[in-house]
């Protein structure tokens, strides 16, 4: 099914920036949502229920699975995460833009269902890198930090499956990058055509 909206999924390693890179562009293009993952994990920091996430326990989750009520989910370092269906259908029949900041997995769950999604994975310029920004971050322990390392030498291979790259050397650098993304997809025949239906219509365009 053709939506007005345009849908862009984000993934990346942990630590990466892809978080502080949405957040920038959100806050500097009000045509993009950011649609809130429901988890199963504890909040971090600051973040609120309904903001950052939805936050609800494994037993509701996995109601919700079986319910059908999530478009992808997935287990992210031992923790669920899943998009609600409903409300990203909503979103992009009125016309909105949708972001989705998932992992991998979810990615592909994602294109499977929505062939015009455009998929964009983060990289890290490397390893050593992502390991001391992690540590810089003075969020998780260092056990912690050995783990999330340790999938991301899993998870980032996968990255030749997206649609574009992002190499966030320069996080200014990094946030033009994403823009471009995005302005190039809104610029494309068929999202033309789906914003603008009575302008091809007025103007004989197929």
């Amino acid at each position: 099914m053709d939506f007005p909206g345009n849908l862009f999924v984000v993934a990346a390693p942990s630590g990466a920036g892809k978080s502080s890179l949405v957040q920038e562009l959100l806050s500097r293009d009000a045509g993009i949502q950011l649609s809130v993952s429901y988890t199963t994990r504890a909040p971090r920091g600051q973040e609120q229920d309904g903001r950052e996430y939805l936050f609800i326990d494994r037993a509701e989750f996995e109601k919700r699975i079986k319910a059908g009520d999530f478009l992808e989910w997935a287990e992210v370092h031992g923790n669920l995460y899943g998009t609600s269906r409903h409300w990203l259908q909503q979103r992009m029949t009125q016309g909105v833009d949708v972001m989705l900041e998932i992992d991998w997995q979810g990615a592909e769950q994602v294109k499977q269902q929505f062939s015009n999604a455009v998929s964009i994975y983060i990289l890290p310029p490397s390893y050593e890198e992502l390991e001391a920004r992690l540590m810089r971050r003075g969020e998780d322990a260092a056990e912690v930090i050995v783990r999330r390392l340790r999938d991301a030498r899993v998870e980032t291979p996968h990255a030749s499956t997206f649609d574009f790259i992002i190499v966030n050397h320069d996080f200014s650098q990094a946030l033009s990058d994403l823009q471009a993304v995005v302005a190039a997809q809104r610029l494309r025949y068929a999202a033309q055509r789906r914003a603008h239906p009575e302008v091809f219509k007025a103007l004989g365009i197929l």
